[in-house]
Protein backbone atom coordinates (compact mmCIF):
# COMPACT_ATOMS: atom_id res chain seq x y z
CA UNK A 1 0.00 0.00 0.00
CA UNK A 2 1.37 3.37 -1.05
CA UNK A 3 2.50 5.55 2.25
CA UNK A 4 0.60 9.07 1.37
CA UNK A 5 1.85 10.57 4.32
CA UNK A 6 5.52 9.69 3.35
CA UNK A 7 4.55 10.89 -0.12
CA UNK A 8 3.67 14.05 1.31
CA UNK A 9 6.76 14.84 3.34
CA UNK A 10 8.82 14.27 0.25
CA UNK A 11 6.76 16.77 -1.32
CA UNK A 12 7.17 19.10 1.46
CA UNK A 13 10.91 18.32 0.97
CA UNK A 14 11.65 19.29 -2.56
CA UNK A 15 9.27 22.14 -2.21
CA UNK A 16 11.53 23.32 0.79
CA UNK A 17 14.96 22.81 -0.61
CA UNK A 18 13.64 24.90 -3.94
CA UNK A 19 12.27 27.14 -1.58
CA UNK A 20 15.66 27.58 0.43
CA UNK A 21 17.57 28.37 -3.28
CA UNK A 22 15.43 31.35 -3.88
CA UNK A 23 15.65 32.73 -0.63
CA UNK A 24 19.31 33.43 -1.71
CA UNK A 25 18.15 35.81 -4.63
CA UNK A 26 18.35 39.05 -5.61
CA UNK A 27 15.43 40.98 -6.78
CA UNK A 28 17.18 40.98 -10.76
CA UNK A 29 17.64 37.56 -10.38
CA UNK A 30 13.93 36.88 -10.72
CA UNK A 31 13.86 38.27 -13.78
CA UNK A 32 16.91 35.54 -15.58
CA UNK A 33 15.77 33.84 -18.07
CA UNK A 34 15.58 29.83 -17.70
CA UNK A 35 15.70 27.25 -20.49
CA UNK A 36 11.93 27.44 -21.26
CA UNK A 37 11.66 29.89 -23.69
CA UNK A 38 9.69 33.36 -22.65
CA UNK A 39 9.82 31.99 -19.01
CA UNK A 40 11.84 33.94 -15.75
CA UNK A 41 12.49 32.47 -13.07
CA UNK A 42 9.67 34.55 -11.99
CA UNK A 43 7.43 32.40 -14.39
CA UNK A 44 8.47 29.38 -13.63
CA UNK A 45 7.56 29.79 -9.37
CA UNK A 46 4.93 31.40 -10.17
CA UNK A 47 3.51 28.33 -12.04
CA UNK A 48 4.30 26.71 -9.23
CA UNK A 49 2.29 28.57 -6.67
CA UNK A 50 -0.51 28.67 -9.05
CA UNK A 51 -1.04 25.18 -9.62
CA UNK A 52 -0.68 24.53 -5.96
CA UNK A 53 -3.10 26.82 -5.02
CA UNK A 54 -5.32 25.24 -7.94
CA UNK A 55 -4.87 21.89 -6.72
CA UNK A 56 -5.83 23.13 -3.39
CA UNK A 57 -8.64 24.36 -4.47
CA UNK A 58 -9.79 20.82 -6.25
CA UNK A 59 -9.74 18.79 -2.84
CA UNK A 60 -11.59 21.38 -0.86
CA UNK A 61 -13.42 23.76 -3.29
CA UNK A 62 -15.60 21.93 -5.75
CA UNK A 63 -17.11 24.63 -7.91
CA UNK A 64 -13.64 26.85 -7.29
CA UNK A 65 -12.52 23.99 -9.21
CA UNK A 66 -15.19 23.96 -11.85
CA UNK A 67 -14.50 28.11 -12.17
CA UNK A 68 -10.90 26.87 -12.93
CA UNK A 69 -11.62 24.39 -15.33
CA UNK A 70 -14.04 26.69 -17.05
CA UNK A 71 -11.26 29.49 -17.97
CA UNK A 72 -8.98 26.42 -19.18
CA UNK A 73 -11.30 25.16 -21.51
CA UNK A 74 -12.47 28.40 -22.47
CA UNK A 75 -8.04 29.52 -23.75
CA UNK A 76 -6.55 25.66 -23.79
CA UNK A 77 -3.34 27.20 -25.78
CA UNK A 78 -2.94 30.25 -23.45
CA UNK A 79 -4.13 29.38 -20.22
CA UNK A 80 -0.72 28.27 -18.67
CA UNK A 81 0.84 31.12 -19.62
CA UNK A 82 -1.96 33.76 -18.78
CA UNK A 83 -3.49 31.85 -14.77
CA UNK A 84 -0.18 32.52 -13.43
CA UNK A 85 0.84 35.88 -14.97
CA UNK A 86 -0.61 37.97 -12.33
CA UNK A 87 1.58 35.96 -9.94
CA UNK A 88 4.77 36.55 -11.91
CA UNK A 89 4.14 40.32 -11.66
CA UNK A 90 4.48 40.29 -8.00
CA UNK A 91 7.37 41.33 -6.24
CA UNK A 92 9.80 38.59 -5.66
CA UNK A 93 9.38 38.48 -1.82
CA UNK A 94 5.73 38.35 -2.10
CA UNK A 95 5.80 35.72 -4.77
CA UNK A 96 7.90 33.43 -2.69
CA UNK A 97 5.43 34.32 0.17
CA UNK A 98 2.50 32.99 -1.94
CA UNK A 99 3.87 29.61 -3.37
CA UNK A 100 5.32 29.05 0.25
CA UNK A 101 1.89 29.66 1.63
CA UNK A 102 0.11 27.20 -1.22
CA UNK A 103 2.51 24.81 -1.30
CA UNK A 104 2.03 24.61 2.76
CA UNK A 105 -1.84 24.38 2.42
CA UNK A 106 -1.54 22.20 -0.11
CA UNK A 107 0.44 20.01 1.81
CA UNK A 108 -1.73 20.08 5.03
CA UNK A 109 -5.19 19.51 2.40
CA UNK A 110 -3.44 16.20 0.92
CA UNK A 111 -1.99 15.20 4.06
CA UNK A 112 -5.91 15.56 6.20
CA UNK A 113 -8.15 14.21 2.96
CA UNK A 114 -9.33 10.92 3.76
CA UNK A 115 -8.23 6.95 2.40
CA UNK A 116 -10.12 6.64 -1.34
CA UNK A 117 -10.14 10.59 -1.99
CA UNK A 118 -9.80 11.36 -5.77
CA UNK A 119 -8.67 14.81 -6.91
CA UNK A 120 -10.06 16.42 -9.49
CA UNK A 121 -7.98 17.54 -12.18
CA UNK A 122 -7.77 19.07 -15.75
CA UNK A 123 -7.55 15.09 -17.32
CA UNK A 124 -8.64 12.33 -15.16
CA UNK A 125 -9.06 12.72 -11.21
CA UNK A 126 -6.16 11.46 -9.17
CA UNK A 127 -5.67 9.94 -6.05
CA UNK A 128 -3.83 11.52 -3.13
CA UNK A 129 -0.75 9.74 -3.76
CA UNK A 130 -0.46 10.61 -7.62
CA UNK A 131 -1.06 14.10 -6.80
CA UNK A 132 1.46 14.41 -4.39
CA UNK A 133 4.39 12.69 -6.50
CA UNK A 134 2.90 14.87 -9.51
CA UNK A 135 3.22 18.14 -7.67
CA UNK A 136 6.59 16.96 -6.48
CA UNK A 137 7.09 16.25 -9.95
CA UNK A 138 6.64 19.47 -11.21
CA UNK A 139 8.40 21.17 -8.26
CA UNK A 140 11.85 19.12 -9.33
CA UNK A 141 11.28 19.82 -13.36
CA UNK A 142 10.48 23.88 -12.98
CA UNK A 143 13.23 23.94 -10.01
CA UNK A 144 15.41 23.14 -12.52
CA UNK A 145 14.89 25.47 -14.84
CA UNK A 146 15.60 27.86 -11.47
CA UNK A 147 18.79 25.77 -11.41
CA UNK A 148 19.55 26.07 -15.23
CA UNK A 149 18.92 30.00 -15.25
CA UNK A 150 21.52 30.35 -12.13
CA UNK A 151 23.96 28.23 -13.94
CA UNK A 152 24.20 26.25 -10.49
CA UNK A 153 24.20 22.54 -9.51
CA UNK A 154 22.04 20.51 -6.89
CA UNK A 155 22.27 17.31 -5.87
CA UNK A 156 19.67 14.64 -6.88
CA UNK A 157 18.25 12.94 -3.98
CA UNK A 158 16.47 9.98 -3.53
CA UNK A 159 13.04 11.55 -3.85
CA UNK A 160 13.98 11.14 -7.99
CA UNK A 161 12.32 7.32 -7.63
CA UNK A 162 8.78 8.71 -7.22
CA UNK A 163 10.06 10.84 -10.78
CA UNK A 164 10.73 7.39 -12.50
CA UNK A 165 7.51 6.11 -11.07
CA UNK A 166 5.59 8.68 -12.84
CA UNK A 167 7.72 8.32 -15.88
CA UNK A 168 6.56 4.77 -16.29
CA UNK A 169 3.22 5.35 -15.60
CA UNK A 170 2.73 8.05 -18.08
CA UNK A 171 4.69 6.35 -20.47
CA UNK A 172 1.16 5.96 -22.66
CA UNK A 173 0.23 9.64 -22.46
CA UNK A 174 3.72 10.32 -24.27
CA UNK A 175 2.35 9.00 -27.23
CA UNK A 176 -1.50 10.24 -26.93
CA UNK A 177 -0.09 13.67 -26.43
CA UNK A 178 1.69 13.22 -29.57
CA UNK A 179 -0.99 11.61 -31.51
CA UNK A 180 1.53 8.54 -31.83
CA UNK A 181 0.25 5.00 -31.72
CA UNK A 182 1.50 3.27 -28.00
CA UNK A 183 4.19 0.63 -29.04
CA UNK A 184 3.11 -3.06 -27.87
CA UNK A 185 6.50 -3.55 -26.53
CA UNK A 186 6.97 -3.04 -22.64
CA UNK A 187 9.72 -0.84 -21.32
CA UNK A 188 11.48 -1.54 -18.45
CA UNK A 189 14.47 0.43 -16.69
CA UNK A 190 17.52 -0.01 -14.52
CA UNK A 191 18.68 3.10 -13.24
CA UNK A 192 21.49 3.70 -10.62
CA UNK A 193 20.18 5.86 -7.51
CA UNK A 194 21.72 9.01 -6.09
CA UNK A 195 22.91 6.93 -2.84
CA UNK A 196 24.48 4.15 -5.06
CA UNK A 197 21.37 1.05 -4.82
CA UNK A 198 20.02 -0.32 -8.34
CA UNK A 199 16.90 0.95 -9.43
CA UNK A 200 14.66 -1.82 -11.34
CA UNK A 201 10.93 -0.65 -12.77
CA UNK A 202 8.96 -2.26 -15.26
CA UNK A 203 7.75 -5.65 -16.12
CA UNK A 204 10.83 -8.02 -15.61
CA UNK A 205 9.51 -10.12 -19.10
CA UNK A 206 10.29 -6.30 -20.75
CA UNK A 207 13.18 -6.54 -23.57
CA UNK A 208 13.78 -3.09 -24.41
CA UNK A 209 15.22 -1.60 -21.47
CA UNK A 210 16.61 2.11 -20.32
CA UNK A 211 19.93 1.98 -18.81
CA UNK A 212 21.96 4.35 -16.70
CA UNK A 213 21.85 7.28 -14.15
CA UNK A 214 18.53 8.15 -12.72
CA UNK A 215 18.85 11.59 -12.55
CA UNK A 216 19.63 11.60 -15.91
CA UNK A 217 16.63 9.45 -17.02
CA UNK A 218 14.55 12.07 -15.11
CA UNK A 219 15.76 15.24 -16.82
CA UNK A 220 15.29 13.16 -19.99
CA UNK A 221 11.74 12.52 -19.08
CA UNK A 222 10.77 15.83 -17.81
CA UNK A 223 12.09 17.34 -20.91
CA UNK A 224 14.75 19.30 -19.08
CA UNK A 225 17.87 17.69 -20.86
CA UNK A 226 18.04 15.87 -24.47
CA UNK A 227 18.77 12.10 -24.28
CA UNK A 228 21.99 13.12 -26.50
CA UNK A 229 23.48 15.17 -23.89
CA UNK A 230 23.20 12.18 -21.40
CA UNK A 231 24.98 8.60 -20.78
CA UNK A 232 21.90 6.97 -20.73
CA UNK A 233 21.26 3.62 -22.89
CA UNK A 234 18.19 2.23 -24.90
CA UNK A 235 18.28 -1.11 -25.96
CA UNK A 236 15.12 -2.07 -28.12
CA UNK A 237 13.14 0.08 -30.33
CA UNK A 238 10.74 1.14 -28.09
CA UNK A 239 13.26 2.45 -25.30
CA UNK A 240 14.91 4.15 -27.98
CA UNK A 241 11.29 6.28 -29.06
CA UNK A 242 10.44 6.56 -25.67
CA UNK A 243 13.24 8.74 -24.69
CA UNK A 244 12.89 10.72 -27.89
CA UNK A 245 9.04 11.27 -27.31
CA UNK A 246 8.42 10.69 -23.32
CA UNK A 247 7.71 13.17 -21.32
CA UNK A 248 5.60 13.02 -17.14
CA UNK A 249 3.17 15.74 -17.10
CA UNK A 250 0.12 16.28 -18.63
CA UNK A 251 -0.33 18.62 -21.86
CA UNK A 252 1.64 19.05 -24.69
CA UNK A 253 5.20 18.25 -25.23
CA UNK A 254 6.61 22.00 -25.91
CA UNK A 255 10.31 22.19 -27.37
CA UNK A 256 11.70 20.11 -24.75
CA UNK A 257 15.73 20.81 -24.80
CA UNK A 258 17.70 21.11 -27.70
CA UNK A 259 21.19 18.56 -28.52
CA UNK A 260 24.32 20.04 -27.40
CA UNK A 261 22.59 22.50 -25.10
CA UNK A 262 23.52 21.19 -21.80
CA UNK A 263 26.35 18.61 -23.24
CA UNK A 264 28.21 17.10 -20.74
CA UNK A 265 26.11 18.07 -17.78
CA UNK A 266 23.23 17.03 -15.53
CA UNK A 267 21.26 18.88 -13.08
CA UNK A 268 24.04 18.02 -10.34
CA UNK A 269 27.11 18.45 -12.55
CA UNK A 270 28.16 14.84 -12.90
CA UNK A 271 29.03 13.07 -15.67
Amino acid sequence: MVDAQALVADLRAEQEDLAALLDGLDAPDWARPTPAPGWTIADQIAHLAFFDQSALTALTDADGFARIIEAAVADPEGYVDTAAAPLAALPPDTLLAEWRAASAALRSALAAAPAGTRVPWFGPPMSVPSKATARLMETWAHGQDVVDALGTTRQPTERLRHIVHIALRARPYSYFARGLPMPEAAVRVELTAPEGGLWRMGPEEARDVVRGDAEQFCLVLTRRRHVADTSLTAHGPAAREWLRVGQTYAGGPGEGRQPGQFSGRTGSGRD
